[in-house]
């Protein structure tokens, strides 16, 4: 929808398509629907929810055996992220590198994204 013809949305890390395929592959899940919504400090965060059921409207990203879907509403903040997996001592979780983001939290939770992408 909001693509640039012959690349992808989002990029995903191998680190982060093992454990999307993981997650998949455990309840038999379609993919991971990724999103954004109003919340938290600096006032926008991610949002990533199993999908049984592919909504024609998603951006249907794929990368060795995962598969990420895009929220039509999130396509605009997320074009240009890159979604890693990272596993410290004290936490793993996704991590998403997005160049849309001009702000964050200090536990990084919440975002900010350009204001100019939230007016279009």
């Amino acid at each position: 929808m909001f693509g640039i013809p012959g690349k992808q949305a989002v990029s995903i890390t191998p680190k982060a398509a093992a454990q999307i395929a993981k997650l998949m592959a455990r309840d038999g899940h379609q993919g991971l629907r990724v999103g954004v919504k109003k919340g938290g400090c600096a006032g926008m965060e991610y949002t990533m929810d199993y999908v049984t059921d592919v909504n024609p409207l998603d951006e249907v990203v794929e990368a060795d055996g995962a598969r990420v879907m895009i929220a039509p509403m999130a396509q605009m903040f997320l074009f240009g992220t890159e979604i890693d997996y990272e596993t410290t001592l004290l936490e793993s979780g996704f991590k998403f590198r997005n160049p849309n983001v001009v702000d964050a939290c200090g536990c990084g939770e919440s975002i900010k994204f350009d204001e100019k992408i939230s007016a279009s």
